[in-house]
């Protein structure tokens, strides 16, 4: 159960959410400070549209990577692509947060519970206008979830389960500086 749930948010929120920080609309250099970031997180893992205001300001779409910054569907690493340039964010505090989270309200009647994480992300690197962005953000990831009952009509709580409903959001801030 919490596996099906983690995935859900996991992809969303690993790579979406993590770092709307990265990108900001405007010509001139950021000059850096605290930042608040909102995402809405998908189950597929990529595109999750993303907003960061504060400090520097951008919207976009998020990509899961690798470390070295390739595209990855299983990666914990997230590079936000906005408006002004990427910044490639390590998730892996984040992943492991929401891999060890457990529901705290499943209900086995109804087959519902919810689920929050919380860790930073560490900023590894940036280009265009955030070439130089160094810091992290304290990311939080929440999700609901409905899941699939058996043929015996118990919740199936198996790890290939497909959700069927859930909601999801991600925020965090921090503070951004540039070298």
């Amino acid at each position: 159960m919490t596996r099906v749930a983690k995935t859900a948010l996991g992809m969303a929120v690993m790579g979406g959410l993590l770092f709307g920080a990265a990108s900001a609309v405007g010509a001139a250099t950021p000059a850096g400070g605290t930042v608040k970031i909102f995402a809405s997180p998908n189950t597929s893992g990529t595109g999750e549209t993303f907003v960061v205001t504060g400090a520097i300001a951008d919207y976009g779409k998020t990509v899961r990577v690798n470390s070295a910054g390739k595209p990855d569907k299983n990666g914990v690493y997230t590079q936000i692509v906005g408006k002004q340039g990427t910044v490639l964010l390590d998730g892996t505090q984040f992943q492991a947060a929401l891999n060890a989270a457990q529901p705290t309200d499943f209900d086995t009647v109804t087959c519902s519970g919810s689920l929050v994480a919380s860790a930073p992300d560490r900023i590894v690197s940036g280009t265009k206008l955030y070439s130089g962005i160094s810091g992290s953000v304290d990311v939080t990831g929440t999700v609901a979830f409905i899941l699939p009952r058996t043929k015996s009509g118990q919740c199936d709580l198996s790890g290939n389960a497909t959700v069927v409903a859930h909601w999801g959001s991600i925020t965090g801030s921090g503070t951004v500086s540039f070298s």
